[in-house]
């Protein structure tokens, strides 16, 4: 069996984020970047599927500009055998459709003949949670998202996935598309050994317009703002005063 690892390059998740100040987007400059940690969860997991004999080669596909490259190596070094860095100029945390990136996973998979797509259930920058959907429908494959447990008995696969009401077991055979969340692994650390390792794996380059595609844009972001900042507290006398404000101010009896 051999899976499709979708991987995406977004700000580190420890940076405090800061508006531009023409709130067109997040401030970028001498920002620290990383692999999306829900993507990197995936790539855990197929590593894993891996050692268990379960699939025998892992791919890992980023789609972005050239400092991208980063990401995928990253991948590389954690146990994925081979990358694809499909290159684009657009920026892919805003103005880069989720459609398009499934597209993308749709032509490696029937090009390449995979058996699953493991995918991070979100990226932390977009926050959109599409793109395993989209490739479930367009593939017509089975889909579990925020799968938090995979097994494999016989022939067949057993998910525990989280719902709002608690949690759910699915049973599907492969091929199939997974989201994965964030309980469902630690990620290991890649070792200076791998690291070294990765620099010799097979990374193929790839322009968009190679695969016949073209970035759908369907959402336009017109401004990015922080929050408002809440506004201080009030202190009370006592009970009686609380209540009035409540009442009488605030609405709420």
């Amino acid at each position: 069996m051999k899976a499709l690892v979708g991987i995406k390059r977004v700000i580190d998740h420890t940076v405090k984020i800061r508006i531009k100040n023409d709130f067109t987007g997040v401030e970028k400059n001498a920002v620290k970047f990383s692999i999306n940690p829900f993507c990197e969860i995936a790539i855990e997991e197929a590593v894993r599927l891996k050692e268990k004999g379960i699939i025998t080669h892992i791919s890992a596909l980023t789609i972005g500009d050239k400092n991208s490259s980063e990401t995928l190596k990253h991948a590389l070094a954690l146990g994925a055998d081979d990358g694809y860095h499909i290159q684009v100029d657009q920026q892919t945390d805003i103005g880069f459709s989720s459609l398009t990136v499934s597209k993308v996973l749709q032509y490696m998979v029937n090009k390449e003949n995979f058996d699953m797509v493991l995918l991070g259930k979100q990226s932390i920058d977009s926050d959109f949670n599409h793109t395993a959907q989209m490739l479930s429908g367009m593939l017509n494959w089975p889909l579990i998202t925020f799968a938090s447990e995979i097994k494999k008995e016989g022939n067949k696969f057993n998910f525990l996935r989280e719902i709002d009401t608690g949690m759910q077991r699915l049973t599907v055979e492969a091929p199939f598309v997974m989201s994965c969340d964030l309980r469902l692994n630690t990620p290991r650390y890649s070792s200076l050994k791998a690291i070294t390792a990765a620099k010799k794996k097979k990374v193929t380059n790839m322009k968009l317009e190679e695969l016949g595609l073209k970035n759908d844009v369907l959402v336009k972001i017109e401004k990015i703002e922080s929050p408002p900042a809440k506004a201080a507290g009030v202190k009370v006398a006592d009970v009686d005063e609380l209540i009035n404000k409540l009442r009488n101010e605030a609405k709420l009896i």
